[in-house]
């Protein structure tokens, strides 16, 4: 099939990475007593790079080589006016676009990295005024403290972001623990949607470029949200909770209806046992009520949408990624198992689930 000329999509899951940063964003926005350990962007003898802390740490202007063959996009998707350009070509009305702050960035000091943070939503929130319609960049929380957390999201929230990306396990204890109580208490209250990504955890497989440790790596990455998952689920944060909208970020959809059936099954054996927090909702009520899933390319997953609620799933293109369906995304949905599932699922997935999450205009 086709898609209609008139049928507009969002995408729930796209980029803005490291090397599409402006140079000076750091320089211009960290406090100065911050400046001089903060990210800047320095000439290598292997070309510009950024560099904190005394590391180089990833390529400026250019992807880093080697992972999948991409699109040299420079600088595009990093400029606003640009991105707009790149997104029209792709026929695409909105992004939700994700930030390099954990994955590329990776400072290790708590208080510079938290600064960077800010300092990256203020940038972002700029970006998003471009078109706010089309451009959702999310604000990253630093997650390091409960308490820098929820004044993060109270601070981005006034700043007019429309959602929040947080790293689940950054802190001394997961987002999932009594002590982050507090800013699932602001995400209530500012009704936000609070996003987890893949990220840099730890497992026994290392990704190596050209080595069979790379696409084993690269095939479980999506299943690092079950513990995710699960424990915002039985922990009690989100039925306690209504308003707060959890998004997990390109971790596909293959996995998840067993997941939900798992949780459903082990909430009925361990129910009468569970003395701390005892769900009074089935998980899968939970989880049609507030959680959301984004995917690529996906064909079991896809055909299995009904099965995790049609209500709660988000297409995406990845872009400027390299496995991006980017700049031929409407072609890819059409040819798609999608297609199959009727044009009311498809237009939820592509495009009104993502208009009810985020308010896209």
């Amino acid at each position: 099939m086709s898609l209609d000329s008139d049928q507009r999509i969002s995408s729930a899951d796209d980029h803005m990475d490291s090397h599409v940063l402006p140079p000076e964003l750091f320089v211009d926005r960290l406090p100065a007593s911050l400046r001089e350990r903060g990210p800047v962007v320095i000439d290598t003898k292997d070309g510009p790079f950024w560099q904190a802390e005394g590391r180089l740490l990833s390529p400026s202007g250019r992807k880093a080589k080697g992972y999948i063959r991409s699109e040299d996009h420079g600088f595009r998707p990093g400029r606003p006016e640009t991105r707009l350009e790149d997104m029209d070509r792709d026929g695409v009305h909105a992004q939700v676009i994700y930030s390099p702050m954990t994955t590329q960035l990776r400072l290790q000091d708590a208080e510079l990295r938290a600064a960077c943070m800010c300092a990256y939503n203020d940038w972002a929130a700029e970006f998003n005024r471009v078109d706010p319609r089309r451009l959702l960049l999310l604000s990253h929380i630093p997650g390091h403290s409960p308490g820098a957390a929820r004044d993060e999201l109270l601070r981005t929230a006034e700043l007019g972001h429309k959602g929040a990306i947080i790293a689940q396990d950054e802190g001394v204890a997961p987002i999932f623990e009594d002590e982050w109580h507090p800013f699932w208490d602001a995400a209530q209250e500012t009704g936000l949607p609070i996003h987890a990504h893949l990220g840099p955890r730890g497992t026994m497989l290392k990704g190596q470029l050209g080595s069979w440790r790379m696409p084993a790596f690269v095939a479980v990455i999506p299943l690092q949200l079950d513990e995710t998952l699960c424990g915002m689920v039985f922990s009690g944060i989100l039925e306690q909770r209504p308003n707060v909208k959890f998004v997990l970020g390109e971790g596909g959809l293959g996995w998840i209806p067993y997941m939900i059936e798992r949780m459903d099954h082990e909430h009925h054996k361990y129910y009468d046992n569970t003395k701390d927090h005892r769900l009074e909702m089935l998980p899968s009520e939970i989880f049609r009520r507030q959680i959301f899933v984004t995917y690529e390319e996906e064909t079991i997953g896809v055909k299995l949408i009904p099965e995790i609620g049609v209500d709660n799933v988000m297409w995406a293109s990845d872009y400027p990624h390299g496995d991006s369906t980017w700049p031929n995304s409407r072609k890819a949905i059409a040819e798609s198992p999608l297609a199959s599932l009727g044009n009311d699922v498809l237009k939820k997935v592509v495009c009104d689930t993502a208009a009810a999450v985020y308010g896209i205009g």
